[in-house]
């Protein structure tokens, strides 16, 4: 048989095949939504773009948003909508292309997010527990940091010309965005009265001191570059800017003092003498006010510690922007630059939610941030922008039981065929969400800040739940192991991309390779 009869042969057998499948397959079958969700889902995959270089970058980092937590989240969002949810996407997971990412740090089978950002923003893994720098150093030594630091995807990105922004639910100087900018022995020397005397007096600077000075910091580092700082710093951890003195409060301070700082600096006044054309916010009024047009950089501090939960932030005395609002405000100032951007997105307190054993507010921020990535896919081209969806690590937190389809997941588990909650092997309900360790059950009925659980004695155990609302915002879920606070979990994490480059998005990779990710898509290191 000669190639060109092969060749002609193997279009006919295909065709024969195509004719056959069509003809074998019921139309119940084809034309069920399953299946041509299913098709449309290949088809997306095959029709991707095929570009690799990207002239934008945003990174959306979950924190704590472990792969229970996407399926939790997705079906609340579907039954929020009268859904039955199981069925339902939150935004990214629509994506074309999905990996999973192993979270491990160098020392640590179950990592922190101190070591697992600077992995993603630098390309090593390193230690638990310190920022910036490699597994060489000794966590709370500052003698140790020189010579050890690494450099981040948004250093590299200022380098080379690009805007830069961040923006984080948490304390802007909290590990996670802390990793983008800044070299620290550990992770808790958000400012001077943070540090011991001797890291003080041996050179180091806290993270907020860093985060103001950062401009001046990475031009000292690499002789010769010029760079013009980060065009946008949104989130919270106020206090670490402030001295400790309370004529400095702000009109939401909910301390008696709000500033922690002991050198008498107040780090906003320094930002704003900086830049004279930087736009300094603390509230939503001061965030709606910003002319996006004409606005080049912004520093919004909109909280004395971390933002308020996404449920709770109606009850913010000033006033808070959503994670939505603020990545789409972004996106505005930073696509003024011809040159394209870099940005930074941390949902911080869905790992908070977790470690209050508050499934409830774990998962409304984690649609919050769904609802983020939503706002940049609308504000931005797809050809020209490479989005990343995904989380530091997980936690503990557990789908379980037997529940029926669209039984509330928030709910007590009831069985298929049954309209009744199930009963354990004690004869009491139980929960279809978990946790294997922490505070325990709390029933705090209409509660939306899942930090009052903190005030709660530990609870931890089986507890009848007979007469409790477990789909109330209040509700913390059981935990079997008691401990002050749940923690992490060391299983992988899932991965999102769409965009150019997102097609290298596949497979089981290490951490770090979300670096090279970034790097590779806009060119970051000139050879």
């Amino acid at each position: 048989m000669n190639n060109t009869f092969k060749a002609s042969y193997a279009v006919l057998a295909l065709v024969v095949s195509s004719a056959l499948n069509a003809d074998v397959l019921p139309s119940y079958q084809t034309n069920s939504a399953w299946y041509t969700d299913a098709q449309n889902s290949i088809n997306k995959k095959l029709n991707s773009n095929n570009q690799f270089k990207a002239k934008n970058v945003i990174i959306f980092v979950g924190d704590g948003m472990g792969v229970s937590t996407l399926t939790a989240a997705r079906i609340l969002q579907g039954q929020q909508a009268g859904n039955n949810g199981e069925e339902g996407y939150l935004s990214f997971e629509t994506f074309p292309h999905t990996a999973l990412v192993k979270t491990y740090n160098v020392d640590a089978q179950t990592p922190d997010s101190a070591g697992t950002m600077t992995a993603m923003m630098s390309g090593l893994k390193t230690d638990v527990g310190v920022i910036g720098v490699d597994e060489d150093i000794v966590r709370g030594d500052c003698s140790t940091v020189a010579g050890n630091e690494v450099v981040s995807a948004l250093e590299l990105a200022e380098i080379k010309g690009l805007s830069t922004g961040i923006v984080s639910t948490a304390r802007i100087t909290h590990a996670t965005p802390a990793a983008t900018f800044a070299k620290s022995a550990d992770r808790n020397w958000e400012d001077i009265s943070d540090m011991p005397e001797d890291a003080v007096t041996g050179g180091c600077k806290d993270i907020a001191d860093q985060l103001v000075n950062f401009e001046a910091n990475l031009e000292a580092r690499f002789k010769g570059v010029d760079v013009n700082g980060i065009e946008v710093v949104m989130g919270g951890g106020r206090r670490h800017f402030l001295p400790k003195d309370a004529s400095f409060n702000s009109s939401d301070a909910v301390s008696e003092v709000e500033g922690d700082r002991t050198d008498e600096r107040d780090l906003t006044a320094e930002w704003q003498s900086q830049y004279s054309n930087g736009v300094y916010v603390m509230d939503q009024a001061g965030f709606d006010a910003i002319n996006t047009e004409s606005t080049e950089r912004v520093m919004g501090l909109f909280n004395e510690s971390h933002m308020q939960y996404e449920a709770d932030r109606q009850n913010d005395i000033a006033g808070e922007p959503s994670i939505a609002e603020m990545t789409s405000k972004a996106i505005d100032i930073l696509d003024n630059n011809d040159q394209g951007f870099f940005l930074m997105v941390e949902s911080g307190r869905i790992d908070h939610g977790h470690h209050a054993g508050s499934a409830y507010n774990a998962l409304t921020d984690t649609i919050a941030l769904s609802d983020a990535v939503k706002a940049a896919v609308e504000k931005t081209d797809p050809n020209e922008t490479l989005i990343l969806v995904t989380a530091d690590h997980g936690h503990v937190f557990t789908i379980a039981g037997y529940p029926k389809r669209g039984n509330p997941i928030l709910g007590k588990v009831v069985g298929i065929g049954s309209d009744k909650p199930a009963t354990a092997s004690d004869g009491l309900p139980y929960t279809t969400l978990g946790y294997t360790n922490g505070n325990g059950m709390h029933d705090l009925g209409s509660e939306t800040n899942a930090d009052a659980g903190y005030s709660e004695e530990i609870n931890a155990g089986r507890q009848d739940l007979t007469n409790v609302d477990t789909t109330a915002s209040g509700f913390h879920q059981e935990a079997l192991i008691p401990m002050s606070s749940e923690t992490h979990s060391g299983e992988d994490i899932a991965l999102h991309a769409q965009g150019p480059g997102a097609q290298l998005v596949q497979g089981v990779v290490e951490q770090s390779v979300v670096f090279h990710l970034i790097e590779q898509s806009l060119d970051l290191i000139q050879e």
